[in-house]
């Protein structure tokens, strides 16, 4: 009967939420990230873009939102890569966990910088709606939080989800096409 009880079985005082409290200051980065290059996108472009200065002001916010959508696909999508192919996370023989079940503090830390990116992008989505995406942006990243908040409450999935994240590697030319088409050869620029 006292091995039940005993104050290793169960401890709440002595719980420290390593994990929860990684995924909380990942989410959070990713979110300063995104602020932060948001300014810095309207600061470099007032810089190095004289028709940046002629367009309207709705115009100047989704380029900035696109400077932080192309940032973070580079950053998410290299990591994304490297997980993949290069470490030994989800390597045959390297652990004895079946591929699903295998994470580790960066897959983690990647995940929950998303999840920031994807709460920055939707406050601003609704912020400026419609005009930066209507409903089906905020239900892409709705699904896409979810799919991520579950991945990783679960542990599970993770080699799927980072399979998704590489796919962003090809925002930056969806948002290269936007500059290019819409806007590099207008009459504002």
């Amino acid at each position: 009967m006292d091995a039940l009880f005993s104050p290793r079985s169960v401890s709440v005082i002595g719980y420290v939420p390593r994990k929860e409290l990684l995924w909380l200051a990942a989410v959070f980065s990713g979110i300063v990230m995104c602020y932060a290059v948001y300014k810095i996108a309207g600061l470099m472009s007032l810089l190095c873009f004289d028709g940046y200065r002629k367009l309207k002001n709705m115009d100047k916010v989704e380029w900035k939102n696109r400077g932080f959508s192309t940032f973070h696909a580079i950053i998410v999508s290299s990591a994304s890569l490297y997980l993949l192919l290069f470490s030994d996370l989800f390597k045959e023989d390297s652990r004895d966990q079946l591929v699903v079940n295998r994470t580790s503090t960066v897959s983690e830390t990647i995940l929950g910088v998303s999840i920031g990116y994807f709460l920055s992008d939707v406050a601003m989505i609704v912020w400026h709606f419609p005009a930066l995406g209507g409903w089906e942006y905020v239900l892409h990243h709705g699904l896409s939080m979810f799919s991520i908040f579950l991945s990783l409450v679960s542990g599970q999935g993770q080699i799927y989800i980072l399979m998704v994240l590489f796919s962003e590697s090809t925002t930056p030319f969806v948002n290269l096409r936007w500059l290019v088409l819409g806007h590099l050869w207008s009459e504002e620029f």
